[in-house]
């Protein structure tokens, strides 16, 4: 059943199932975008690094991000539209790393139509070891429930 814009109050909180990121998911995300760089491509180049090793391209936790959110089913159904996003890599995401999502309602704002909100979420991409790995906010046009008929 999916959430409308009235069943959700700031402060709400939601947290995802958990997801590994495996090598198969960088080798892919490498062939999809493109985005070859050592850092995510070469074991020995990158274990020279700051990290150690090689880390997941920064935009592949994002998009996890995004289907983590999906993975709840609280909007299926209920989001008109994916407005816009502020994010920020505060971690390396690591081949094996374990990630969650935890989601916070920060705003809820009408629009000047009366059959939909704005929706303002707090994203935190969490790692298993409880460490905070990206952040942000998604925003999103969500719809209100339809009145009921007289």
């Amino acid at each position: 059943m999916p959430k409308y814009f009235e069943d959700l109050k700031v402060g709400d909180k939601f947290v995802t199932p958990r997801r590994t990121i495996t090598e198969a998911d960088i080798v892919a995300f490498s062939g999809l975008s493109g985005d070859y760089n050592a850092l995510h491509t070469d074991e020995i180049f990158a274990s020279e690094t700051q990290f150690g090793g090689r880390i997941a391209h920064g935009p592949l936790g994002y998009v996890v991000a995004t289907g983590l959110s999906n993975r709840t089913g609280l909007f299926d159904g209920s989001t008109i539209a994916f407005l816009e996003s502020q994010w920020k890599f505060t971690a390396p995401i690591y081949p094996g790393d374990t990630v969650h999502l935890e989601m916070i309602i920060a705003e809820l704002r009408p629009t000047s139509k009366p059959d939909r909100g704005v929706l303002i979420r707090e994203m935190n991409l969490i790692n298993q070891k409880g460490q905070l790995v990206q952040t942000g906010q998604f925003i999103t046009l969500i719809y209100m429930k339809a009145p009921k008929a007289d």
